[in-house]
């Protein structure tokens, strides 16, 4: 899955000159946290709520609130805005999106192609990604079993499953990391009725830490 796959198209950009009053409207009516600043359809900056936020006078302050709308009304965002924007492509894959967000602190990262803003993909649009990929929505039972890191562990897990005819709806494996020789495999296959699984994974040697069942109500 790549950053285009996710990313929102339909960007809502500024430019330079926009007052800090249109830059929080945009933002309340489109419910977003963070505006593209463009010049000539070229990525300049980058404006988020929280600079907003920091660009409002303290409430101590002794001004009406007719001169704080005056004060507000003549800013631009050129005045807060992050000029040192970083960015991704989109045909980086999404979790290199969600590693640089983690490493840089940023909630979201304009997609650029060439020097034209083609997309924002956000921590929102990941948390998607995560509730896709492990498969949280469609039900079911979540094993977590403990495996040691050596090849042929995964084709050892699915081969039990499929003995009992039952899709696997996700599979994920998250290593240890006191326990570079072990990793957690975490499985979420269609049925209810999981006490024979793990009985199967059990007689094979396979460590079974955690069994979920799904509250999902539906079958899947």
């Amino acid at each position: 899955m790549l950053v285009r796959d996710r990313m929102s198209k339909d960007v809502v950009l500024i430019t330079s000159t926009t007052t800090i009053l249109e830059a929080e409207k945009l933002m309340k009516e489109n419910e977003i946290r963070r505006l593209p600043v463009v010049d000539r359809d070229k990525l300049i900056g980058i404006v988020t709520y929280n600079d907003l936020l920091e660009a409002e006078p303290s409430k101590a302050t002794t001004l009406s609130r007719f001169e704080l709308t005056y004060l507000l009304s003549k800013m631009n965002v050129a005045e807060i805005m992050e000029k040192n924007v970083i960015t991704i492509k989109p045909d980086i894959p999404i979790e290199e999106a969600a590693l640089i967000m983690k490493k840089n602190k940023v909630g979201g990262l304009p997609v650029v192609e060439e020097t034209r803003v083609v997309g924002m993909i956000t921590e929102s649009d990941i948390f998607d990604v995560l509730v896709e990929t492990l498969g949280v929505e469609l039900g079911g039972t979540r094993i977590t079993l403990e495996l040691p890191e050596k090849p042929g562990e995964l084709h050892r897990v699915t081969g039990i499953v499929s003995q009992f005819m039952v899709n696997i709806l996700s599979l994920a494996t998250f290593y240890i990391n006191e326990r570079p020789d072990l990793r957690y495999v975490v499985i979420r296959v269609a049925t209810r009725d999981y006490e024979p699984i793990i009985e199967a994974f059990k007689a094979d040697g396979i460590t079974v830490k955690h069994v979920w069942v799904s509250p999902v109500d539906e079958e899947v």
